[in-house]
């Protein structure tokens, strides 16, 4: 019924619109046609027609100063608004003490279908976004032909270099790929933090062989986290934690 991200299956979702949208128009079509409308056109129309056109016929000076009143309260609406700016570079709101401020920029998150539905460049650059938002710096994609492994390098707060291999594999990725990361992300790219990350997360062998020689996972559940906004080094720590 629901998908990994807590979503509402599409199909479901359209079903029960479209079941709620029709319950609901029945109902309005009913109050409207039989309730309203007979309030309206015996009661109101009955006392508009009555009371209230006769009493102004026979004022004609206090019909005048009406439509005046209604003419001056409707340019006062249209010409006393604040000017808006559609080039403002902020959006600048007011507090609750009336001092300007400025509004916070969102937070980056990914969908894992967002993740899923991506090339493997796009996937590659979702990571190197990510670790940019968790405060990373000089992070840059560096994936492609004779990478030697190295997807993403980015430096953390430590001044750590951290070299990311990013795998979006429709499968678990397997002990052959760590262990070739493992003979490039150090002596070749000279990473202080190696990383791999599997969008279907890993084999028991991988995970096997990257405990023995220090390469940090980050298998499904942690992407998960990760792309939902919780830092990198958090869920890490996490996943150390449960281990």
């Amino acid at each position: 019924m629901f998908d990994e991200d807590g979503s509402l299956d599409p199909v479901l979702k359209a079903i029960l619109g479209i079941i709620i949208a029709l319950a609901v128009a029945k109902m309005a079509w009913r109050w409207l046609t039989e309730d309203v409308w007979h309030w309206v056109s015996v009661d109101v129309w009955g006392w508009v027609s009555k009371d209230v056109w006769g009493w102004l016929i026979e004022h004609p000076w206090w019909f005048a100063l009406i439509i005046l009143g209604v003419l001056v309260l409707l340019c006062f609406a249209v010409f006393s608004g604040d000017p808006v700016y559609a080039d403002d570079d902020d959006a600048v709101v007011e507090d609750h003490a009336g001092e300007p401020s400025f509004q916070e920029p969102e937070v980056l998150t990914f969908r894992m279908k967002q993740l899923a539905a991506l090339s493997a460049d796009g996937f590659e650059q979702a990571c190197a976004e990510l670790l940019a938002r968790d405060g990373f710096v000089r992070t840059r994609r560096v994936g492609g032909s004779g990478d030697l492994g190295a997807d993403v390098v980015a430096w953390d707060q430590d001044s750590r270099k951290v070299v990311l291999q990013c795998k979006q594999y429709n499968r678990p990725v397997g002990s052959r790929e760590i262990q070739t990361f493992n003979g490039t992300a150090r002596p070749e790219h000279g990473a202080d933090v190696a990383i791999v990350v599997g969008l279907n997360g890993f084999t028991k062998p991988a995970a096997d062989f990257a405990g023995r020689h220090g390469i940090t996972l980050v298998g499904r559940q942690e992407l998960k986290r990760w792309a939902h906004g919780s830092h990198l080094y958090a869920v890490l720590n996490e996943q150390r934690f449960a281990a």
